[in-house]
């Protein structure tokens, strides 16, 4: 028997669960399909920011690598035990476990976990389902024992005393310094011939120092060309600069990206269209091009954090319950961190970005060193660098790289979408001793 739902969301990820449970709280049914269990929540609490943050933080800590593997796996156990919760004890919600799969624009045949099947319709579906990590095409190149992505990473059983990483990109450097900071010898294999290539390039050269001086090797110009796992260490060819090398490892961890997660929903059989790079075609309002299903998530194509997926919500909401205004076209203002140690955080235009802009911005530095807080920290590496432009005095765009940038980060991004001058950061009264009174200085 089909049954039928007012609202079906596709995917228990952030976008679709801050969703179903405003759905709820307006009294409508709610269907939520989860093809697992340990998926409750979405990426971000179970394989994704939050596990990956604690290991990092308790790496800087001195925890052994067992031990924060436990907490790790127990914190995101109480995390996803809260979220099935905040959901399913809603009374108009139902949760069901299975894979889902379109037979038509709204019809969904789900495979249960439990086994058999079940075909639900919904007169409004949202499409959740995040996305996966992308494998690439390296002869011998398979996840296996030796060889993972960075889920099996973070649920290894013992340290890998060498450690091999494919992706030098933000991902990767995250875990390169979180399993550097547990006593692995690691190793980060990347084609380009920079690090960071889209950073400010004096921080990047900044980062790059960093990561060696911490006893990090990273194999710039780099590719993989063959990859063999044996019993007990996984053997990677690679090509540098025109000369093949051969290098064993205890794992190689491949961190090269991840690609919306469309392949099983049976799309082909629906009027939803795909981009060139997979991902469900949407508008600047989320909506596919069927009428009454929508894409929010990494899955639609967009920058891949979590917080885009929350406002991929409130765009949804606002078409729902409001003037429908909101849309991804006013979506301008996006910070981005990566939990390096320090941390490297950034939004808007680089230097070059602007002048590409035909503008010649004002350029504002300082190097973490001047902070009295980071010596009270303990750890005076790095550089604030913010972008203004000249005419009216607006930031255009900042990168900092020293303690709690993923925190001050934030303060550049209200003030771009607030169109402040940068004269407000400068002139503000800030507690002492933080990092945030460095902005007085910055602007001087």
């Amino acid at each position: 028997m089909t049954k039928h739902y007012s609202n079906i969301v596709v995917g228990f990820g952030k976008g679709g669960k801050t969703l179903a449970k405003f759905l709820a709280s307006q009294h409508e049914e709610v269907l939520v399909i989860e093809q697992s269990n340990q998926m409750y929540g979405g990426t971000c609490i179970n394989v994704g920011c939050l596990p990956s943050k604690n290991l990092i933080l308790n790496g800087q800590k001195g925890l052994p690598f067992t031990e924060a593997t436990e907490r790790r796996a127990e914190m995101t156990a109480q995390l996803r035990n809260k979220n099935y919760h905040m959901l399913a004890d809603e009374p108009t919600v139902t949760v069901l476990d299975g894979q889902a799969a379109f037979t038509g624009d709204h019809t969904l045949q789900v495979a249960l976990t439990t086994g058999g099947s079940e075909e639900v319709t919904g007169e409004r579906i949202f499409i959740n389902t995040g996305a996966t990590p992308i494998l690439p095409t390296i002869p011998g190149l398979k996840l296996g024992k030796r060889v993972v992505t960075s889920t099996e990473a973070m649920s290894q059983p013992d340290r890998p005393q060498r450690l091999a990483i494919l992706g030098g990109g933000h991902i990767g450097l995250e875990f390169a310094e979180m399993f550097n900071s547990y006593g692995s010898e690691v190793t980060v294999f990347d084609h380009h011939d920079q690090l960071l290539g889209r950073t400010e390039p004096e921080v990047a050269k900044l980062v790059a120092q960093d990561l060696a001086d911490d006893g990090i090797h990273v194999a710039l110009n780099s590719e993989l060309v063959k990859v063999a796992e044996s019993a007990d260490q996984v053997h990677i060819t690679y090509r540098q600069k025109g000369n093949e090398r051969v290098a064993d490892f205890d794992l190689l961890l491949v961190a090269t990206g991840r690609q919306p997660n469309t392949a099983s929903l049976g799309l082909e059989n629906t009027g939803i269209k795909l981009t060139s790079r997979g991902a469900v075609q949407v508008d600047d309002h989320l909506r596919t091009t069927v009428p009454n299903v929508w894409a929010l998530g990494d899955v639609n194509g967009g920058p891949q954090f979590t917080y885009i997926s929350l406002d991929d919500f409130r765009i949804v909401k606002d078409q729902l319950f409001g003037d429908g205004k909101r849309s991804t076209s006013d979506r301008l203002v996006v910070p981005h961190s990566t939990f390096l140690t320090p941390p490297l955080a950034s939004v808007g235009f680089t230097e070059q970005e602007a002048q590409e802009q035909g503008k010649e911005p004002l350029v504002f530095k300082l190097m973490a060193q001047a902070i009295p807080k980071a010596r009270v920290m303990e750890d005076q590496r790095g550089m604030f660098k913010a972008i203004v432009d000249p005419q009216n005095h607006e930031i255009l765009g900042a990168t900092i790289y020293a303690d709690e940038a993923h925190e001050l980060i934030n303060l550049f991004a209200l003030a771009m979408k607030g169109h402040l001058k940068y004269e407000l950061l400068r002139d503000m009264i800030y507690t002492h001793p933080t990092m945030a009174e460095a902005l007085n200085d910055l602007f001087k």
